[in-house]
This record gives C-alpha cells, sequence and structure tokens, in this order.
C-alpha cells in the first residue's frame, strides 16, 4: 500500500486588499487566527504576506512573522494627502509564477481584479485551490472564478480580533 503524497499549498497574500477590505465592514482580521485557519482548512504550508514596508511598524512585522506569515517587502511612498501606498501586485504574481513548481495549489488572497490573469493561469494548469476575497465587493474581473471564491467577511465569527485583543498591538 502506497502513501498518497501530501499536497502542497502555498498562499499569496495582498496585505493592503485583504486589510482594507476587512476594516470597511468596521472590523480587524486577527491575523494569527487566519494563519490558523489556512493551516487547518488547506493545510497551508506558506503563507506569503505581500506587505508595503514602513518605519516603525516592525513590531507588527513581528508579530505576522510569528504568526507563521513569510513577509515580502514593499518600498512605500507617501501620496500628497498623507496615506502611504505600497503596490504589491507584481511581487505577489512574480512569487507566485517564481515558486510554482514547488507547491500543487495556491491560494490567492485578494479582491483586486489586477489579479486576473494569474489566477486564470492558475485555474489552467489546475493549481487553483482557493481565491479568497476580502468582501463581496471584489473585482466583476474575478466573478468568473466564483467556485473557487471563499469570502474572508463571512469568517468574521472566528477571525475577527477580539477587543480585548487590540491594546498592545500595531494594526496590520
Amino acid at each position: 500500500m502506497t502513501m498518497a503524497k501530501k499536497q502542497v499549498v502555498y498562499a499569496f497574500i495582498d496585505s493592503q486588499n485583504l486589510n482594507m477590505g476587512i476594516r470597511s465592514l468596521g472590523w480587524k482580521l486577527d491575523y494569527r487566527k487566519f494563519r490558523q485557519y489556512l493551516n487547518n482548512k488547506y493545510q497551508v504550508q506558506r503563507a506569503y504576506i505581500f506587505i508595503g514596508y514602513v518605519a516603525g511598524n516592525e513590531f507588527m512585522y513581528a508579530k505576522l512573522q510569528q504568526a507563521g506569515f513569510i513577509l515580502v517587502f514593499k518600498p512605500t511612498m507617501e501620496l500628497p494627502d498623507g496615506s502611504i501606498k505600497g503596490n504589491v501586485d507584481a511581487e505577489l504574481v512574480l512569487h507566485a509564477m517564481l515558486f510554482l513548481p514547488e507547491y500543487d495549489k495556491a491560494i490567492i488572497v485578494s479582491g483586486d481584479g489586477d489579479f486576473h490573469c494569474l489566477v486564470e493561469h492558475l485555474v489552467s494548469i489546475n493549481k487553483l485551490l482557493r481565491l479568497m476575497v476580502p468582501n463581496k465587493k471584489f473585482s466583476g474581473f474575478l466573478r468568473k472564478f466564483n467556485k473557487y471564491i471563499t469570502r474572508v467577511d463571512l469568517l468574521k465569527k472566528s477571525l475577527a480580533l477580539k477587543k480585548t485583543e487590540i491594546s498592545g498591538r500595531s494594526k496590520p
């Protein structure tokens, strides 16, 4: 009797899209619980989180790493309105393609239509496991992948950061 090879699953997470999509609903994601969810539900071995680097957020970055995420930093720039922009789309696509030979299935976490070509390619080679979108307002470009979609907002009960857990934490 031969043992079935364990499926290798990687997650590629657009941190800004996930964070802003959940915050727009008035709650915060507990990233430690989210990482546990990815492990328990999908057996994700590696969870890459693509995030803009902002000096002063080192505590938050350390917490994400402690939770089991692999951080991939993108340089950021301050916009005229004072907001900070760090576009991670190209890095996420690049890493998903660079690591393609290493994983059997991928989970893409973003509702951004810019990932349409990546999702389409992963589907065409049977490597997309799930497309996790933050909420119901994800890009129409991704709607054709409905059978792969999991909405993170519908997991609020198990993934929300509890009020007692917020104090002393930097926000992701």
